[in-house]
């Protein structure tokens, strides 16, 4: 990537089969090799054969652990063991709630205090434990993984700590039985296992210690996390990379199904093993009748179910922006939060516990369900406006939640709906690890269940086809609502692969992709997605994309965003030159151009190297060197007079390096015990690490240093050397950075930042650099805030105007001029094999 070729192809390519064939005829002359050293203790005794044996299959298995279904297989292996030992623990702390809660019928109020301590205090730990450890494990974890998979390096975000926190805090928050979700964490905990996975097997195979190779396998990882949530491998595929990725590499996608389907497996045979299910069937699994699941004159109410839900998630998003907004811009509130980091949560759990306590308002929202007890019921088949609860009906229990003497279904639906809407968009503020999906894809199937009611009340007889009544099935309203919602807060289509494999039925699949693409039509338009808007309110890196509202962006171009004042290195620079720029300019990398006057840009140089080319010019060694070269000079001198005469100690002190301060009594720097010093007595003093000269008198360390500034001769010897020109012919030179022309629309530049990971590209005119457009620059055009400082401001139809206007005879006779010009100055290059033989 850097330098030049220094010798011709061709050449080296005779050379090389020259230098391969001699070497072949040296080789059968010789003896055959000897046995490795390693096996040499192995070829004697009895059982030689066997011991070579054994150790060449040792030596095999461990090549082999380097390979990807090894890798895989593990990965989906003890994530599966994670997601089963966590949902027994949830389960086992839901189920210690509602026997405290069950045990003390007798007084309500220490019902009361039973139901809202016992989350409040799973939240506080939570909470706690999670800032203590690793604060890095709060919130959903996805919004990170996205900025990670486009190649953005964010501190201990995957590490055992944040691992361990994660986990613990997740089973806290999730036991407490507060609207909080599973899914997104677990992809960060799949990311995060898939991490200490390559670090481990990086002993055994240096392919893991690859950059690229671990960005890979954190994309089957992010897919493994979904696919052992749900236990639905396929729409666990496509929902990750509908989330994370923004171009997708399909050499991939076999890594995703294998170790998302292995998981899977795994996650329900537990479960099976456990007796928790006979054998391997969905998590909700449905009974939908298969002859006749809907009528096509139902299609118009699943298309208003994705409608509404599309308003309905772009409401959940803007809610949830808006609460972080307020908490953070309420400096007297956030000041005090952040003193009492664990206050925020414990209220925020005991307003939520509170409401759904069942003798209270719970009763009114079904209260004392847990969210997968209330999905079961929302997905049951029989019509309850109609029906009532049928004692024939295998959930009886659970569905007496739903039945309140006092009101109807309609209104305990609108009421469950309402509250856990704004509860859940609380809740998932709380700094603790947590997810959103389920408690949408709950909200979104009471809304269908909800309009299933009203079609089944509407028409009690069902609708009449042909002669035949079928009657209407709520519970596949209620699938084709939660579909759409979590599909419009995520803006994805894959939920709707999710709830096939997640009640292990396909008959609604014509009403569920309508639903679902509406709901994403209509949310797009409207916000981003839930994890794009905590992007944009964490600040993280990332490119937003170019959804539906930003056509009109289409006509703007690169010269109407980039920044034109940046900082440059040119090829005839001088050191003090590259010293303002490093000070004056925070990029990580800079260009390096021809001259001012041509700005030809010739390649870019990392800051880095810019800032080692500076130090090495101005490094205690060449230093050391310019004092011994005018001491060599002087030795003449130190035959015939005394050093005083000539140069003082203070002086040569100065040359080696700081001086070292007085000492009481020592006003002029001269040794204590006195004298002049006998001549040519110098010595090499200071410590191992930087071996400097200075007077005998000098050597014994001073007690207690101070600071003091450096002697002239310092500073004089650094300006001699600042003025001098920088030689680039030990730094290493990018020759092609990546570049864009002027003209270059913004969706294209949209589509080359995104599939290449890039934070920056120079703009170029006829090889001139002009400017630069970064992600910063880029994501504000895309918002729509071109007015921010340093964007040159341009009119979108400027560009426009300006490519009728051909370039004809200006443009043709400046590319002569950069030709002659170029002819002169030669481009810099690494030293080649011959160079220094030439120079001998």
């Amino acid at each position: 990537m850097y330098g030049r070729y220094t010798q011709d192809l061709g050449t080296f390519a005779k050379d090389e089969a020259a230098r391969l064939r001699l070497q072949q005829e040296q080789g059968e002359a010789t003896p055959r090799p000897r046995r490795p050293s390693e096996l040499l203790e192995y070829t004697q005794g009895r059982c030689a054969p066997c011991r070579v044996c054994a150790l060449q299959c040792q030596r095999f298995l461990i090549s082999k652990v380097g390979e990807d279904w090894v890798f895989l297989i593990l990965l989906g292996l003890v994530m599966a063991l994670v997601s089963w030992a966590m949902d027994f623990a949830i389960a086992t702390c839901l189920q210690a709630q509602k026997w405290m809660y069950g045990g003390l019928d007798t007084n309500v109020l220490l019902q009361y205090l039973a139901w809202v301590t016992y989350p409040t205090v799973l939240i506080t730990f939570s909470a706690g434990f999670t800032q203590i450890l690793a604060p890095q494990a709060v919130g959903s974890g996805i919004p990170e993984m996205k900025t990670i998979l486009r190649g953005v390096v964010l501190k201990e975000y995957l590490t055992l700590k944040t691992f361990v926190a994660k986990v613990i805090g997740l089973t806290c928050a999730l036991g407490s039985g507060m609207p909080l979700g599973k899914e997104g964490p677990f992809v960060h905990i799949a990311s995060m296992c898939a991490a200490l996975l390559s670090r481990f097997l990086s002993l055994f195979g240096g392919i893991y210690e690859n950059e690229a190779r671990n960005i890979e396998m954190l994309a089957a990882a992010c897919a493994v996390g979904v696919g052992c949530c749900f236990a639905a491998p396929i729409g666990g595929v496509l929902f990750s990379i509908e989330v994370t990725s923004t171009f997708f590499a399909v050499r991939n996608y076999w890594r995703g199904f294998f170790a998302a389907a292995f998981s899977a497996f795994i996650f329900r045979v537990l479960a099976v093993w456990n007796k928790d299910e006979e054998t391997i069937t969905a998590l909700f699994k449905t009974r939908f009748r298969l002859d006749f699941p809907f009528d096509l004159q139902e299609l118009p109410a699943f298309a208003v179910i994705g409608i509404a839900s599309g308003f309905g998630g772009a409401l959940f998003v803007y809610l949830n922006r808006k609460i972080v907004q307020f908490m953070r811009r309420q400096k007297a509130i956030n000041r005090f939060l952040m003193k009492k980091r664990l206050l925020f949560p414990a209220l925020v759990t005991l307003l939520i516990s509170t409401l759904t306590f069942p003798p209270g308002f719970g009763q009114f929202m079904a209260g004392q369900l847990t969210q997968k007890d209330t999905l079961v019921t929302l997905f049951d088949n029989q019509t309850w406006a109609k029906q009532g609860v049928s004692n024939e009906f295998e959930y009886l229990g659970i569905l007496e939640a739903w039945h309140h003497p006092r009101s109807n279904i309609f209104i305990t639906l609108v009421i469950f709906i309402l509250m856990k809407f704004w509860m859940s968009a609380l809740a998932t503020t709380i700094p603790v690890p947590c997810g959103a999906f389920m408690p949408v894809f709950v909200i979104g199937a009471a809304f269908g269940r909800l309009v299933g009611e009203s079609m089944a009340a509407w028409f009690p007889d069902g609708i009449h086809t042909n002669s035949n009544t079928y009657r209407i099935v709520p519970g596949g309203y209620a699938v084709v609502g939660a579909a759409a919602l979590s599909g419009a807060v995520t803006h994805t289509v894959s939920t709707a692969v999710i709830v096939f494999e997640l009640t292990g039925q396909i008959s609604h699949i014509l009403p569920v992709m309508i639903a679902v693409i509406l709901a994403n039509a209509v949310a797009q338009s409207l916000q981003p997605s839930l994890y794009d808007s905590i992007i944009r309110i964490k600040k993280l890196p990332y490119l937003p994309e170019l959804g539906w509202g930003h056509h009109e962006k289409y006509n703007v171009r690169v010269e109407d965003i980039m920044v034109r004042d940046i900082r440059y290195v040119t090829l005839n620079c001088k050191y003090r030159d590259l010293q303002d720029v490093l000070q004056s300019t925070k990029m990580k990398s800079l260009p390096l151009v021809e001259s001012t006057e041509s700005m030809i840009l010739l390649g870019s140089i990392e800051r880095a190297q810019v800032g080692a080319l500076l130090c090495h010019q101005l490094s205690p060694q060449r230093r050391l060197q310019a004092l011994r070269h005018r001491l060599s000079e002087a030795s003449i001198c130190f035959q015939e007079m005394d050093l005083g005469d000539k140069m003082t100690p203070a002086e040569v002190r100065g040359w080696a390096g700081p001086s070292r301060p007085r000492g009481p009594g020592d006003p002029s720097g001269v040794p204590r015990h006195g004298g002049a010093m006998p001549p040519q007595r110098w010595v090499q003093g200071g410590r191992r690490g930087g071996p400097s000269l200075a007077p005998w008198g000098a050597l014994p360390p001073r007690p207690a240093p101070r600071r003091v500034s450096p002697p002239r001769q310092i500073l004089g010897w650094e300006e001699q050397q600042l003025d001098q020109l920088v030689d680039f012919s030990s730094a290493k030179i990018d020759p092609a950075p990546f570049q864009l022309v002027e003209h270059t629309s913004l969706h294209k530049t949209h589509t080359i930042f995104s599939l290449l990971g890039l934070d920056h590209a120079y703009v170029t005119s006829i090889g001139r650099l002009v400017g630069m457009v970064s992600l910063k620059e880029l994501r504000k055009a895309i918002e729509g805030s071109l007015t921010a400082k340093g964007v040159k401001v341009r009119p979108p139809l400027a560009s426009f105007r300006d490519s009728t206007t051909s370039a004809g005879e200006p443009d043709t006779t400046a590319l002569h001029q950069l030709w002659d010009r170029h002819q002169h100055h030669p481009m810099p290059r690494e030293a080649g094999p011959g160079d220094n033989n030439a120079n001998d």
